[in-house]
């Protein structure tokens, strides 16, 4: 399963401290006005006659966070409030240093909490917030929630007093737990991220680990300790621009803190031929430099594989071999001209233990025109003619990506995959075709569609890993793609992940 960006509206609420999901104040710019100062991790420092605020929860529909009494902790003195266009949260006891709110959907169904600093002692400045989760859990079950000590057997561990050391939301831990690999990609913020150095990781102490592209991202601790947790194998991508240190000091932590029955699949970065994407620019420019080919596309896929294979052996080093590992080489899905040039590359596949695509199925953009119904949407899905991306066609993009592992001696796996169902120039998620792109998401027919398409995916790599996208997120106008629409969403009404637990 891949993770999600860690944002406001992150559905799938990953950590039992909300508030390092929440937008950095500096960004949240009609909550934070005046002439403020912040510290090195954006705790507002000093407020200057102005207030700091958050959007803490943002558009998560009712059923993904209990309901009920949230405690609030923090240092420093001042006061916070709490806000919420639909009276979603309340104050039901203040004193100094501690807060208990109370959280529950309104009438819209939604929980939308803002937090606004409005008065801070510059000497004593507020600072270290955490909103935590109602209740605790029980020692022995990291996976389940309780509400209080007697749902115990005298091992009961609240949240207040142990969110540091449990991190993470146990609904979220249990969604995760059924899965045998967990890609860190989007928990970790790479996506459109300069990071070079070491010293620029995200770490513990920030504010929140939230923000816009290039800035957000959990730390290294954090995605270890998921792994660890879940006992499940953890897959990392390296940033497009990290320097060796970083990439050494990376490897060095992985190799002494994650489980040594665990393996770390390793990529480096994430699609370098997708030009949407800061890193492809960045491969490109690379290639150019070291004048690996006068075409420029030519030059980013071999920079990115000449790259690709210094990490892999940075990480051996660490790892002291190769048996914890798996290296991962990325190639583009649709494009048979670019796998043998990443492959070949100074016999790059020597050292490459998987090629991993993202095979998704939809409707191509110049099909959708023809989308005026949910049905016509899997009909054109069903259509080899009219659709470049009906479930067909992406089986022979698979068929093809298989002929080149067996050629390499790798294993073909997918990164990511399954429906693609967007439409470019949509703004909204009423409009036409979009209403009916996201209403297929939604029924059975998608289950039966996704049971196909990993049934195909099983016969063709013979039963290879595949790495759903995504976690729990909600549809918008870019896309349905989490394979649920909210953490604790039922069952009955989530058909991708049914079609999944087929295959667990």
């Amino acid at each position: 399963m891949n993770t999600n960006e860690i944002q406001h509206v992150d559905s799938s609420v990953p950590f039992i401290n909300v508030f390092k999901m929440a937008m950095p104040f500096k960004d949240a710019k009609k909550l934070t006005n005046g002439n403020v100062v912040f510290d090195k991790d954006g705790w507002p420092r000093d407020l200057k006659g102005g207030q700091a605020g958050s959007y803490m929860l943002h558009w998560l529909p009712a059923g993904t966070l209990p309901e009920g009494n949230y405690t609030v902790l923090y240092d420093g003195e001042g006061q916070i409030a709490y806000e919420s266009k639909s009276g979603d949260v309340r104050i039901v006891h203040s004193a100094p240093g501690k807060d208990i709110i109370n959280i529950r959907s309104g009438s819209d169904k939604f929980i939308q909490v803002a937090l606004i600093i409005k008065r801070s002692n510059p000497r004593k400045y507020l600072r270290n917030i955490r909103v935590l989760l109602p209740g605790g859990i029980c020692a022995n079950n990291p996976f389940k929630r309780v509400n209080a000590a007697n749902q115990c057997n005298g091992n009961y561990l609240s949240f207040e007093k142990h969110h540091e050391r449990l991190v993470f939301n146990p609904d979220y831990l249990n969604f995760m737990k059924d899965f045998k690999v967990i890609r860190m990609m989007n928990l970790s913020g790479i996506t459109r991220n300069p990071i070079r150095r070491w010293e620029q990781m995200p770490h513990m102490s920030k504010a929140t680990w939230a923000g816009y592209e290039g800035v957000r991202g959990a730390p290294l601790e954090v995605m270890v300790k998921l792994a660890n947790i879940l006992n499940r194998d953890a897959w990392f991508n390296i940033p497009h621009a990290a320097d060796d240190n970083l990439i050494r000091q990376y490897a060095n932590y992985i190799a002494r803190h994650l489980r040594p029955n665990l393996k770390a699949y390793i990529e480096y970065t994430n699609e370098t031929w997708n030009t949407v994407f800061m890193q492809t620019h960045y491969t490109k420019q690379m290639g150019h430099k070291l004048g690996l080919d006068k075409d420029p596309n030519q030059a980013g896929y071999k920079y990115y594989s000449q790259r690709a294979v210094e990490i892999f052996k940075i990480f051996e080093q660490a790892f002291r071999g190769r048996q914890h590992l798996v290296r991962v080489m990325g190639v583009w899905s649709a494009n048979r001209y670019m796998t043998p040039v990443v492959m070949e590359h100074k016999n790059a596949y020597k050292h490459v233990d998987a090629m991993a695509i993202a095979p998704y199925f939809f409707v191509h953009a110049k099909a959708l025109s023809g989308v005026n119904s949910v049905p016509s949407v899997f009909a054109l899905m069903k259509d080899d003619k009219k659709n470049p991306y009906s479930m067909n066609n992406v089986y022979k993009m698979i068929e093809q990506q298989m002929k080149f592992a067996k050629k390499y001696n790798v294993n073909l796996i997918a990164y990511e995959g399954g429906q693609h169902l967007t439409d470019p120039k949509a703004r909204s998620t009423k409009s036409n075709p979009n209403q009916f792109l996201i209403g297929a998401n939604r029924v059975h027919t998608m289950e039966k569609f996704y049971i196909e398409f990993l049934q195909n995916w099983d016969r063709i790599t013979n039963g290879s890993l595949f790495v759903a996208f995504s976690a729990p997120r909600t549809c918008q106008f870019y896309g349905c793609w989490g394979v649920k629409e909210y953490l604790n969403q039922p069952n009955a009404k989530a058909p991708k992940y049914r079609a999944l637990q087929k295959f667990f």
